[in-house]
């Protein structure tokens, strides 16, 4: 049996039926988030979760329970699943009603959340992977962990069907981020990344990531930079729930660069996975 988050109760997936009139399948009206789980337990939930509020009050969309309930909600349903690694996504819809572009503000959100088996990404760890540098022509709000995705997923075939694991976006004011990442070059030992503001994500590894580099006195600096500078980066890689931090070897497309898996990107690799196992007792 698949069980099913479906607003505040845990289901058989065949007693769940989401209304056609649901403004997440006309619109994309809607906010989520993907949580990991190690050895059985929530890999920073809190986080996860304070984004899923501040992107769902961006859109106006008022989820139904508290922030303490939800968390209740989301322990039980994994204690349910008894999920031990991997991921649980979770996504709020502004409700159903007539297709009308305006939302009147009285409909009723619908939650939904599965459970997502994790996948071994040792090897892309190991030895990186290749990216496809592209235009970012996504809306101007990235900041909001919105469904409506579709730039990204059309940026990320457009990589695949160029043998690259993901594509690296850029504006004419800089690089930006990956279609379902965000991205870090080092030169000179220190980091650089795109400042949170609304043109990116701020990712929850991204965030585990620059609070590491402070532990370990690496330099950060944030902001933007042209598409140019991959082609002179000592190391880049790529940080995200799913992957946590991969190495790019390989700039294809716009840019076409290839680069080393360094010592500071390896350093970060373990010192996140140190940081994972000291939070739930994980042997990662």
């Amino acid at each position: 049996m698949t069980y099913v988050l479906y607003n505040d109760s845990i289901l058989d997936e065949n007693d769940v039926a989401i209304s056609y009139k649901d403004r997440g399948y006309h619109f994309g009206d809607g906010v989520y988030e993907v949580i990991r789980v190690y050895n059985g337990q929530y890999f920073t939930l809190d986080e996860h979760l304070t984004r899923l509020y501040e992107s769902a009050k961006k859109i106006e969309l008022e989820i139904p329970h508290s922030f303490e309930a939800f968390k209740t909600l989301l322990h039980d349903y994994k204690e349910t699943l008894k999920t031990e690694n991997g991921s649980i996504y979770v996504q709020i819809t502004r409700g159903a009603s007539d297709r009308n572009h305006l939302y009147t503000k009285e409909e009723k959100p619908v939650i939904l959340g599965f459970e997502v088996k994790g996948k071994s990404v040792d090897t892309k760890q190991e030895q990186g992977v290749a990216a496809y540098v592209t235009e970012d022509v996504r809306w101007l709000r990235c900041d909001i962990k919105s469904l409506n995705l579709l730039g990204n997923v059309m940026a990320k075939r457009k990589a695949f069907d160029h043998d690259c694991e993901e594509a690296i976006l850029y504006r004419e004011s800089g690089v930006t981020e990956g279609s379902s990442s965000n991205l870090f070059l080092v030169n000179n030992e220190t980091l650089y990344t795109h400042p949170a503001n609304n043109l990116i994500l701020n990712g929850i590894t991204r965030q585990e990531i620059l609070a590491i580099a402070k532990e370990l006195k690496i330099g950060v600096i944030e902001e933007p930079f042209p598409k140019e500078v991959l082609l002179h980066a000592d190391e880049a890689f790529i940080t995200s729930t799913s992957l946590e931090i991969v190495p790019v070897h390989t700039f294809k497309g716009d840019i076409e660069a290839t680069i080393s898996v360094g010592t500071v990107t390896k350093k970060l690799q373990q010192a996140l996975k140190e940081h994972v196992q000291k939070k739930t007792n994980a042997s990662v």
